[in-house]
């Protein structure tokens, strides 16, 4: 293994370590020698990648946006109608937060106290989210006398409610929760010869939303792991 290849493998352990102790206690109880110890690093190689706490939860931060950018990302314009590319990229934030550590720390990092970065994920969400609307709008899918900014601000809402109710209750399964949400909300919002072929589990998901996450939010249930984070991965830097 080159030198540059074990230094990456160091900062994204930083991360992983980092990411979990501030989605645990949050940015203020959070300490470097725990995020080094978690890592299986020292002190000194710590600051070799990083100057300080507020620097490490940019990079906290800088790779959940590229997780959620990728998300985005993943769902090409036109693939399916701005509704349904809506409802899909809800329930794959709410994946993102149910097997992603690094997305959910980045989110909580968000609204702690502590310094201030030029990541705002919530903030991202709602552009993403007024975008597949507004589109909505043009495809005419929208039924009459439905007000956009009124609906971006229920989808959000509704989504970042459910990260922080996960967060204090690990009993929230999020997709069952936003299956049932978007079939109260596709039949009052979609133009009633589109929402006939709306899928509010989810394309690929069976239509009558029985399909859901295995189990609450839960530390345990985390899909990466320190042996699984590979350089070049997604969400994460190179």
């Amino acid at each position: 293994m080159s030198k540059q290849e074990r230094a990456t493998r160091t900062r994204n352990a930083l991360i992983l370590s980092a990411a979990e102790l501030f989605e645990r206690h949050g940015y203020v109880k959070a300490s470097l020698d725990e995020i080094s110890s978690g890592a299986g690093v020292s002190r000194g190689a710590l600051h070799f990648h990083f100057e300080n706490k507020a620097a490490v939860a940019d990079a906290v931060e800088s790779a959940a946006a590229r997780s959620l950018r990728h998300a985005v990302g993943s769902v090409p314009p036109g693939h399916v109608s701005a509704l349904q590319s809506l409802t899909d990229l809800s329930h794959h934030l709410a994946r993102l937060l149910f097997s992603d550590v690094v997305v959910r720390a980045g989110f909580r990092l968000n609204c702690d106290a502590g310094p201030r970065t030029h990541f705002d994920l919530r903030q991202e969400w709602h552009t993403c989210v007024h975008g597949l609307v507004a589109r909505a709008a043009q495809e005419k899918s929208l039924a009459a006398g439905v007000s956009q900014e009124g609906l971006v601000a229920t989808v959000v809402a509704t989504t970042v409610g459910l990260e922080v109710l996960s967060r204090a209750n690990r009993g929230w399964p999020a997709t069952y929760s936003l299956t049932s949400f978007w079939q109260l909300l596709l039949p009052s919002v979609a133009d009633p010869r589109t929402v006939a072929g709306l899928n509010p589990g989810g394309t690929g998901s069976p239509p009558n939303g029985s399909e859901h996450l295995p189990g609450p939010f839960s530390h345990a249930h985390d899909t990466r792991s320190r042996r699984q984070i590979h350089p070049g991965t997604a969400g994460w830097p190179t």
